[in-house]
């Protein structure tokens, strides 16, 4: 992601979702924000630029301090960003590498901190006449980070690092910093580092991946497994994980991908690798598929697992998942005199849309959080997918658990249906455009997770960054039409 000032704002509302009572102290950074022309990553803007820090905790709780030989302080690792920084998080591991050699690889994000700072620090910068910088501000987005390593190599930066030291917690020189560190359960086991993906089709069979026979070299050789990986340091998440092997090792990219539980796995010394599950449905052919590792890509119904070679915690997995289906997701068998669905037939995802209105015209949008699979950092309105319930039913669900709001059903009227496509390959979707003629509350981030903003939008005025097929709604129901095509072959 582009270190743009849409991405910074985007980053430091999530932040301040967690924090509001920060908004004041941190009001010199949300102006700065909002000046138009204002570059406020280069660090030659003197009106203030934003830096990053990595807060380094190894495996005893201590946290890593230098000492920056231009202020004299002790400090956790902090620096300037650059261009080709593709993330905040990855401008701070950066100059973690480079003011101590510590290698990004030898650290991991901290769980639920991967794209959001756990602390924002604003503070001033001496003059230096000498290299023509007046003084000016660093705003500085802190990451926390484990060290997954019990020795490290240093390497300083000896032109600007005069040494290192690990601090307890309560030597921790910010107090802002050293308080919500002491919040954080810092002796936690290390979070899983492994993610797999478990896909199906719609005629209940499953991808399996026949692995090289290389003994000794790679796990479980020349066995059917899921096709995943590790962890690497670029991965915000382990769904960033997954996704990047299923494109890494066989070219795939799944519209849906959710959480579906935990493998554990055993080595053959006995010790046990937890592998989070990621389940996502597709329906192509695994011979088109461009293979770059182990033998083969095949599918497998649940019946046929125990004549392979597989793990049994994988076969296991497999078939709980199959139980697992609800009737709505499955095929239904044909009933007595009704003819079964024509070859080629795909189930549609149903989405429900809340079309909020005021009385002054405006309407509600949500800002996406920048970790969404689906159009991260991007306006929508508020939506969700059917579960086993009515499309009213979900929509009324979805604005109570999302924002807060209150609707009845009573007060609710469909004012548009979109029949859309987002990209070549995914399935079909149905969005129901739902208006709340009156409702009670007011917006909330209720799942800052899921939303950093709400905020009314005129519809004459809309956000560049909008989903498009929802853009097209709005104006569609503007123009008072009903129903919408997007995204399909012409």
């Amino acid at each position: 992601m582009p270190l743009s000032p849409h991405h910074i704002r985007t980053t430091v509302d999530t932040y301040l979702a967690r924090h509001p009572h920060e908004r004041e102290q941190l009001s010199v950074l949300l102006e700065a924000l909002d000046r138009p022309g204002e570059d406020i990553v280069s660090r030659s803007t003197f009106t203030g630029h934003v830096t990053c820090g990595a807060i380094v905790v190894d495996q005893l709780g201590r946290v890593l301090h230098v000492l920056h030989l231009a202020s004299g302080k002790v400090l956790v690792p902090d620096g300037h960003t650059e261009p080709t920084d593709d993330s905040l998080a990855a401008a701070a591991l950066r100059d973690l590498h480079e003011e101590t050699g510590i290698p990004p690889g030898a650290v991991m994000p901290w769980p639920g901190y991967e794209t959001v700072p756990l602390d924002i620090d604003i503070h001033d910068i001496d003059a230096r006449p000498g290299q023509g910088e007046p003084g000016h501000q660093h705003f500085d987005l802190r990451f926390p980070f484990r060290l997954q390593t019990t020795e490290v190599s240093v390497a300083l930066q000896e032109e600007e690092v005069g040494g290192i030291e690990w601090r307890p917690v309560d030597r921790v020189t910010s107090p802002a910093l050293r308080e919500k560190l002491l919040k954080l359960p810092l002796q936690a086991e290390p979070e899983t580092a492994n993610a797999s993906a478990l896909i199906y089709n719609d005629r209940g069979e499953y991808l399996l991946h026949l692995r090289d026979y290389f003994p000794g070299q790679i796990w479980e050789p020349g066995m059917w497994s899921l096709l995943g990986g590790g962890r690497e340091p670029q991965d915000a998440t382990l769904e960033h994980t997954v996704r990047r092997e299923l494109a890494e090792e066989a070219g795939l990219d799944l519209a849906d991908l959710s959480p579906f539980g935990t493998e554990y796995a055993s080595h053959d010394d006995g010790t046990t690798l937890p592998i989070a599950i990621y389940a996502g449905r597709w329906n192509g052919d695994p011979r088109e598929l461009h293979l770059t590792e182990g033998v083969m890509l095949a599918w497998f119904t649940p019946d046929n697992l125990h004549r392979l070679r597989i793990a049994e915690t994988t076969s296991d997995l497999v078939r709980c998942h199959a139980a697992s289906l609800s009737t709505a997701q499955s095929r239904p068998e044909p009933v007595e005199g009704r003819p079964a669905s024509p070859p080629g037939t795909v189930p549609n995802i149903i989405g429900v849309h809340l079309y909020l209105e005021r009385p002054d015209g405006t309407v509600l949008l949500g800002l996406r959080h920048p970790d969404s699979a689906f159009a991260p950092s991007t306006w929508h309105v508020l939506a969700g997918h059917c579960e086993q319930e009515n499309a009213i039913a979900c929509l009324i669900r979805e604005a109570r658990e999302e924002a807060g709001l209150h609707i009845e059903r009573q007060d609710v009227e469909l004012v548009h249906v979109v029949h859309h496509i987002d990209k070549a390959g995914d399935r079909p979707r149905m969005g129901l455009f739902f208006r709340a003629r009156t409702w009670s509350g007011e917006p909330v981030l209720s799942e800052p997770d899921k939303c950093t903003q709400w905020k009314f939008w005129d519809p004459a005025a809309l956000p560049e960054d909008l989903v498009p097929y929802t853009r097209l709604a709005i104006a569609k129901i503007q123009n008072g039409e009903l129903y919408s095509e997007t995204g399909w072959p012409a």
